[in-house]
């Protein structure tokens, strides 16, 4: 294994500054909270400003292709602060994942125009599986008609899918899975009321629908696994920055909260639970960004490390989502205060490319861990055998 750096670089803190100044100016609290009220305003505007004054659409498209050149570690500082403000945009799911499937197509190929437009914020485009499919999973319960390149089918549980003009369609072949590009304005897209509205989930329909083929069924798994591990890999930087938004601002309210004559925060009870808190989030940092450092390296480790970033981040996210909204007191159950949304998002990424035990399984398979023996001592079964 390489010596890798896990250190932010002056470019990748001078980004997080920039995405951070931009969110904070134009991604305010009440305008996410409105889109539990399907109010959509805030979110056209907010893509078009980090698409295009920031160029953050494009990072992983190379230059040549049109976009930024950079790798997966700046992505997944973007994705680090798109977390601690929970934005409504289609990062993840465009820019990352559908964008990573596409760079699978050689250059010269029928993706370099909808390569291009992804990478300037123009067109967005969603990766036609449910959120919850984990990495090894490479096509959706879509058929295909050879003879005209039409597509049919059903798939639930689509991020991204309202804010996209392509869909990609990972198709299951005699010869393998292929994947079709299919224009947005050709399906049927039913939005579901989600948990986390800031990342809706939709329904798509495809009812005969004309495709493009952009990779073949030699090509097609492979790139559908590399996009679902980029996702889940870069998912974990999004849940360490909901983790440290959510420990930084309890702290803070702590301090300045008073309950019987004293600060809230100087109660033992509280500064152990936040002491415990914060060695999860350390964690939790250290374990995402190990997971992007070994993705943007192609390093040997990377399998683990994705593994190792989602079977941690996703439950730490979770439970410091539900301390922030605890310490919180009163104030966190209500909704205007931004917590709840902390929580729904945390508990939407929770199961996003997979959940926990999945990634503690898949990671057992890995690392060659034998599974537990059903006669080991305290089994249950073995009990009541005695």
């Amino acid at each position: 294994m390489s010596d890798l750096n896990l250190l932010y670089t002056d470019v990748e803190t001078d980004l997080r500054a920039s995405v951070r100044n931009l969110l904070s100016n134009r991604s305010q609290a009440t305008a996410v909270i409105a889109t539990y009220d399907d109010d959509r305003s805030l979110v056209a505007p907010l893509w078009k400003a980090l698409a295009t004054e920031l160029g953050v659409a494009g990072l992983l498209v190379p230059e040549a292709r049109g976009g930024a050149g950079a790798s997966v570690r700046e992505a997944a500082v973007v994705l680090e602060e798109l977390g601690r403000s929970v934005a409504p945009v289609p990062f993840l799911s465009s820019s990352v994942v559908a964008t990573t499937v596409l760079l699978a197509v050689e250059p010269g190929g029928a993706a370099d125009d909808l390569l291009a437009g992804l990478a300037t914020g123009d067109r967005t485009a969603a990766l036609l599986l449910p959120l919850a499919t984990a990495p090894g999973a490479a096509a959706a319960d879509v058929s295909v008609d050879e003879a005209t390149g039409r597509l049919s089918g059903r798939v639930l549980g689509v991020a991204g899918a309202r804010d996209a003009d392509v869909f990609l369609v990972p198709v299951s072949t005699p010869h393998g899975t292929s994947v079709y590009a299919v224009a947005a304005r050709d399906v049927g897209i039913d939005p579901v009321v989600s948990l986390d509205m800031t990342r809706q989930l939709a329904d798509v329909t495809l009812d005969g629908a004309a495709g493009e083929l952009m990779l073949p069924a030699g090509a097609g798994a492979a790139a559908v696994q590399r996009g679902l591990e980029t996702g889940a890999a870069l998912l974990a930087s999004e849940q360490l920055g909901i983790a440290q938004w959510c420990l930084s601002t309890t702290v803070a309210y702590l301090k300045d909260r008073r309950q019987f004559g004293r600060v809230v925060g100087s109660f033992q009870a509280l500064k152990h639970r936040l002491a415990d808190l914060y060695l999860a989030v350390e964690t939790a940092a250290a374990a995402a960004r190990y997971a992007a450092a070994t993705l943007a390296e192609d390093d040997p480790d990377c399998d683990v490390a994705i593994a190792v970033a989602q079977a941690w981040c996703a439950d730490v996210a979770v439970r410091a989502a539900e301390e922030a909204v605890q310490l919180h007191g009163g104030i966190g159950m209500t909704w205007e205060h931004p917590a709840h949304l902390y929580l729904k998002r945390a508990k939407a990424d929770q199961i996003a490319f997979g959940t926990p035990g999945l990634h503690r399984a898949r990671l057992a398979d890995l690392i060659d861990l034998p599974a537990p023996s059903p006669h080991r001592r305290g089994d249950p079964e073995r009990q009541c055998e005695r």
